[in-house]
């Protein structure tokens, strides 16, 4: 009978084993695998338009238009932010247009020529201020352009893309 009663023993400590392993293993999966509920927020403040104007009086490039030729375009960015940005892109919006001392400059031949994007060199723009940003060699003038658009100032509607 001792046989019996240590058989018993021992599968009953057997028994006793596997179900704390059992237990252990189904804990420590529960624990890991737990998925919990809650909520969160943050704030972004808004970006204020940075504006562009292309050769404002004052700024004068080192470079003059020519038919058939190239030169270079300045462009005074502003950035009202309490952060820096930083020139990311310029594209053509228009075409572009003599000043309005050249009524008879109808045909300008003028393009604006995009620099790659992303802008290179890095260009950035501090907090709270403007720069004048050099474009080389950004308009161009065909042959096809009036001979009275000779002295025109042209407007050259251009967008800038600028990142935080």
């Amino acid at each position: 009978m001792m046989k019996s009663s240590s058989l018993r023993a021992i599968k009953a400590a057997v028994a006793v084993a596997v179900l704390t392993l059992v237990l252990g293993v189904g804990t420590a999966y529960a624990y890991w695998s737990t998925i919990g509920v809650g909520s969160g927020s943050a704030a972004n403040s808004g970006m204020q338009t940075v504006t562009v104007d292309a050769l404002v009086a004052g700024d004068t490039p080192a470079t003059t238009l020519v038919p058939g030729g190239s030169a270079d375009v300045i462009v005074r960015a502003s950035n009202p932010n309490a952060f820096p940005v930083q020139v990311y892109s310029f594209t053509s919006s228009g075409a572009a247009t003599a000043d309005a001392s050249h009524p008879l400059c109808t045909t300008t031949g003028v393009t604006f020529n995009v620099p790659a994007t992303p802008f290179a060199p890095t260009v950035t723009i501090p907090a709270g201020s403007s720069i004048l940003i050099t474009l080389p060699g950004a308009a161009s003038m065909s042959a096809a352009s009036q001979s009275a658009c000779q002295g025109s100032v042209f407007q050259l509607p251009v967008t800038m893309a600028v990142r935080k």
